[in-house]
C-alpha cells in the first residue's frame, strides 16, 4: 500500500504559471528574474494558504537554474528554510548570519526563506537588521508572514513587500475542478463552489476539504454530500424560507426553522445565512452586479428566478431586520425566540417593504383592517324631530359677538361647552365613499335638527392624498361644513366667591395630578388664584416658562371652572414676577440655604460632622 499524499503537497505548484490567484505577483517576480532586477530582501505577506511559501520556493529554484540541471533538481544545498516560530532567539539569528557568509557550492545564490517571521523576538529583529540591509551578493532573504503589522518598521523599510490576496471562489473552484479531473472524480460545480466558499480564500484549506469530502463520497462528489460532510446549511433551505416569507406563511416558516435546528445548526447560523441570501437576491436584480454572486451556474439561475419575485424595498427591509437579529443574538437570553420573532417580522412585510398587520398574518392570512377612531363618530341622519330650546345651564361657552363655533361636550360635567377660543370651525369627518355631517348645532325654539346616531364606517380602501377620489372627498368635505351661531345672551353668568373659585381650583389640581400631569399641577399650585373685577382670575408666576406651560393647557382648566362656577365669562390673567423666583430652591446650595434660614442650628450640625455640599 502506497502512502497517501495530500493534495496540498501533491499539487503544489512548481512554476509561477501554476500558482492560483496571484497573477500580478508572479508576473512581477518573473520579470524581475528575467531582467536581473531582483531585490536581496523580499517580504511576502498575506492570509494563510495563498501561496507565499510556494512562491518563495519557486523563486529560489528559478534564480539558481541555468538550464543545465536535471528536471527534478531541487537545489537543496542552496535553499534554507527557517521556521521563525521555533527559532526566534538572538542565538538562532546569529547562527543564520554565520551561515550567510559562506558562498554557495552549487548554483549562484543562497536563498534563506524565513517563515512566520513576525514570531521573532525584538532582540532577534535588531540583530538581523544589519545583515538584512547589506547582505552578501550571493544571499537573498525571503520573509513570509501572515501578520505584517507585527513586524517592526525598520525591517519593513529594508524589504521589498509583496501583498498576497485571498483566492477568489471562482479561481479556487476552477483549480479544484482541474484536480478532480486528474483524480477521476466526477464533481458537481455547486459542490466545488461550496468547498471554495468554505475555504475562505485559502487554497490549502480548499484542497484539505476536497480530500476529506472525496474520502466521504468516493468518485461522485455531489452538492448534497458536501453539505452533509461540511455541516453547511444548503441554500435550498434559504430558497424555501424566502418563499414562505413571500407567502406570509408564519407556521411553515417556524416549522422550517425547527427542522433546521434538529439538523444541528444554531439559530445564529440560520439567520446570518438568510441575510446573505437576501444580499445575493439583491445582487441578482441588476446585470452589472450579478458577477458578485459566487455560486455555480445552476444556483445562479435559481437566484435569478427568485429575485424576480422580490422587490428591492422588501430585500432592504429584510436585510435590516435579519442584521438586527444577528447583532442581538449573542446578548439575548432566549435566542430561539429572538430568531422566531425575526422570522415573524420578515413574514409580515409586504412586497413593497411595508409591514403588514401582524394579526392578519397569524390568523389564517386574513387581513384585519385597523379602524380609525374618527370612524366611530361619523353620523348619519335618521328622522327629524323638533327639539326643545336649550336652557342656560346646559351651555357653557365664550364666543365673542358674531363668532361662530361648534359645541363640544364637557368631559368633567357631561354638559356641552364651547371649544378653545380661536379654534377653527369644526368640520364633519367624512369618508371618500359616503361623506356625512358630524356637527351638533344649538337649536332655538323655532329650529329643527336631525336626530343622529353613531355608526362605524370601515375603510374599504386606502386613498392616496393625491388621488382623484381623495380630491372629490375633500371637495364634498368643504360643502358639508356646518356653522353654528351661539347667542351670547343665553350664556350663563352666575356670581361666585373667591372661596368657591379656590375650592374648584384645588379640585382641578387634584384631578390632573392623578392623571399624571405633575408639571401642570405643580405650576398651578405655585400661587393662589385671586378674583378681580370682570370675572378675571389673576395668577402670579415666578418665570415665563411656567406661564407658557399654563397658557398652553389653560383650555382644560377654564372648561372645568366655567362648568363648576356656571359662568362662561371667567378668564385667566397670568403675570410674571421674577422677584418671587428666589423662593424656589433648585440646586443643593439653594436647598441648604433655605433650610438654614428656617433653622440656623443646621449650620452647627454641618460644622460638627464636617459635612460639605
Amino acid at each position: 500500500m502506497e502512502p497517501f499524499i495530500v493534495s496540498a503537497r501533491k499539487y503544489r505548484p512548481q512554476t509561477f504559471k501554476d500558482v492560483v490567484g496571484q497573477q500580478s505577483i508572479t508576473n512581477t517576480l518573473q520579470n524581475a528574474i528575467d531582467q536581473n532586477h531582483l531585490a536581496q530582501a523580499l517580504l511576502f505577506c498575506g492570509p494563510r494558504g495563498v501561496g507565499k511559501t510556494t512562491c518563495a520556493r519557486i523563486l529560489a529554484k528559478q534564480i539558481n537554474s541555468d538550464g543545465t540541471e536535471q528536471e527534478n533538481e531541487d537545489f537543496a544545498f542552496n535553499i534554507f528554510e527557517l521556521d521563525a516560530a521555533s527559532n526566534n532567539s538572538v542565538d538562532d539569528i546569529r547562527n543564520l548570519i554565520d551561515q550567510v557568509r559562506i558562498p554557495p557550492q552549487v548554483g549562484k545564490y543562497k536563498v534563506y526563506i524565513i517563515d512566520e517571521v513576525h514570531m521573532l523576538s525584538q532582540s532577534a529583529f535588531n540583530a538581523f537588521l544589519k545583515t538584512l540591509e547589506e547582505p552578501p551578493k550571493h544571499a537573498i532573504f525571503i520573509l513570509a508572514t501572515t501578520e505584517k503589522h507585527k513586524i517592526i518598521p525598520t525591517i519593513l523599510s529594508r524589504c521589498q513587500i509583496f501583498d498576497f490576496k485571498r483566492i477568489t471562489v471562482k479561481d479556487a473552484a476552477e483549480y479544484l475542478k482541474y484536480i478532480a479531473e486528474n483524480q477521476g472524480v466526477n464533481a458537481e460545480d455547486d459542490a466545488l463552489h461550496i468547498i471554495a466558499q468554505k475555504a475562505d480564500g485559502a487554497m490549502r484549506d480548499a484542497l484539505s476539504i476536497f480530500d476529506r469530502v472525496v474520502s466521504f463520497s468516493g468518485s461522485e462528489l455531489t452538492r448534497k454530500a458536501v453539505t452533509e460532510n461540511l455541516n453547511v446549511l444548503d441554500y435550498d433551505t434559504y430558497f424555501e424560507a424566502t418563499d414562505l416569507i413571500l407567502e406570509h406563511n408564519i407556521p411553515g416558516l417556524l416549522i422550517l426553522f425547527n427542522k433546521t435546528l434538529s439538523l444541528g445548526f444554531d439559530g445564529h447560523h440560520f439567520i446570518a445565512g438568510l441575510a446573505s441570501h437576501f444580499r445575493d437576491l439583491m445582487v441578482c436584480q441588476h446585470p452589472d452586479t450579478i458577477n458578485l454572486l459566487e455560486v455555480g451556474e445552476a444556483a445562479q439561475q435559481l437566484y435569478r428566478d427568485q429575485s424576480k419575485n422580490t422587490a428591492p424595498s422588501f430585500l432592504l427591509k429584510g436585510l435590516e431586520i435579519s442584521n438586527d437579529c444577528d447583532l442581538k443574538y449573542k446578548t439575548s437570553k432566549n435566542q430561539r425566540l429572538l430568531v422566531e420573532l425575526t422570522l415573524m417580522k420578515l413574514a409580515s412585510i409586504n412586497f413593497d417593504g411595508e409591514k403588514k398587520n401582524p394579526e392578519s398574518v397569524a390568523l389564517n392570512n386574513k387581513t384585519i383592517d385597523f379602524i380609525a377612531p374618527s370612524a366611530f363618530y361619523n353620523q348619519v341622519p335618521t328622522k327629524k324631530n323638533v327639539v326643545k330650546p336649550v336652557t342656560e345651564n346646559q351651555i357653557v361657552g365664550t364666543p365673542s359677538e358674531g363668532s361662530k363655533e361648534t359645541i363640544a361636550t364637557n368631559k368633567f360635567t357631561g354638559t356641552p361647552s364651547a371649544p378653545k377660543p380661536g379654534q377653527a370651525t369644526a368640520e364633519a369627518q367624512v369618508t371618500p365613499k359616503e361623506p356625512q355631517q358630524n356637527t351638533k348645532a344649538t337649536p332655538t325654539a323655532e329650529s329643527t335638527t336631525d336626530v343622529k346616531k353613531p355608526i362605524i364606517n370601515l375603510p374599504k380602501k386606502r386613498v392616496s392624498g393625491l388621488s382623484i377620489s381623495s380630491l372629490n372627498a375633500k371637495k364634498q368635505h368643504e360643502l358639508n361644513k356646518v356653522e353654528v351661531v351661539i347667542d351670547e345672551n343665553n350664556l350663563p353668568k352666575d356670581a361666585f366667591t373667591e372661596e368657591e373659585l379656590r375650592k374648584h381650583w384645588a379640585d382641578f389640581i387634584e384631578i390632573i395630578d392623578k392623571k399624571g400631569q405633575k408639571i401642570l399641577a405643580s405650576n398651578l399650585h405655585s400661587d393662589i388664584p385671586k378674583l378681580k373685577e370682570g370675572f378675571a382670575i389673576h395668577l402670579e408666576l415666578p418665570n415665563g416658562t411656567m406661564k407658557k406651560e399654563i397658557e398652553r393647557e389653560q383650555f382644560e382648566l377654564m372648561e372645568y371652572l366655567r362648568a363648576k362656577l356656571n359662568n362662561h365669562f371667567v378668564h385667566l390673567v397670568i403675570t410674571v414676577n421674577e422677584t418671587t423666583s428666589t423662593k424656589f430652591a433648585f440646586t443643593p446650595e439653594e436647598k441648604y440655604e433655605k433650610l438654614r434660614q428656617k433653622n440656623p442650628v443646621i449650620d452647627l450640625l454641618r460644622q460638627e460632622f464636617d459635612l460639605f455640599l
